[in-house]
């Protein structure tokens, strides 16, 4: 018996699968051959994907939503659209209708050279897409440090006179009790406020 999977991605753990669950659960023979990752397309070892691998056999078929959920570049996914091509197992992808046609088996050729074309396309403006973005973040980096703004971490707030309380409880001329009365902290702040002052040294 064929199975027909699923594969569903995001890049972090903060985001979110059901979209991509919704789309490909029409074409999946169970929940149970849905494989999923909370992980970045750069990373070859995504767990659900490589059980998801290991559990498909020759006349198999994968469902995805979108090319760039196999991986995070173009080398990567030809990499493993040669993988699946190797294990005799289809690819069919949501958002190239192309690929989710099936045709007698004389024809195949024929869709499988369109869907060759498109990918091609599909990589190539995804992978490009990627560098705009990184590209304009740098951009906005430069412009944003030319101008004093500050990036990253908040700017770290002290009361007056942390400089020199710090320096004299730090010579031993200051007890802890007193730095944070003159300051006006209770314990825990206080020594929040001592570890990011110092992080900063």
């Amino acid at each position: 018996m064929t199975i027909s999977f699923g594969y569903i991605r995001v890049s972090t753990k903060e985001q979110n699968l059901d979209r991509q669950f919704e789309a490909v659960i029409p074409y999946v023979t169970s929940e149970d051959y849905i494989y999923s990752d909370k992980a970045s397309g750069k990373d070859m070892e995504r767990d659900g994907f490589q059980n998801m691998i290991k559990a498909m056999r020759s006349g198999d078929t994968l469902f995805i939503k979108s090319i760039d959920r196999l991986g995070r570049n173009k080398e990567l996914i030809k990499e493993y659209l040669e993988l699946f091509k190797k294990k005799e197992v289809r690819v069919k992808i949501i958002d190239i209708p192309t690929t989710m046609q099936d045709r007698p088996k004389e024809e195949e050729w024929i869709i499988d050279m369109i869907n060759n074309i498109i990918i091609e396309v599909y990589t190539s403006m995804a992978e490009q897409e990627r560098h705009t973005i990184r590209q304009r973040q740098r951009e906005g980096i430069e412009i944003a440090k030319s101008k004093g703004k500050h990036l990253g971490r908040p700017i770290l707030e002290l009361p007056n006179n942390w400089n020199k309380f710090y320096k004299q409880w730090k010579n031993g001329n200051l007890k802890a009790v007193e730095f944070m009365q003159l300051v006006g902290m209770n314990k825990s702040t206080f020594y929040k406020k001592v570890k990011e002052y110092e992080c900063t040294l």
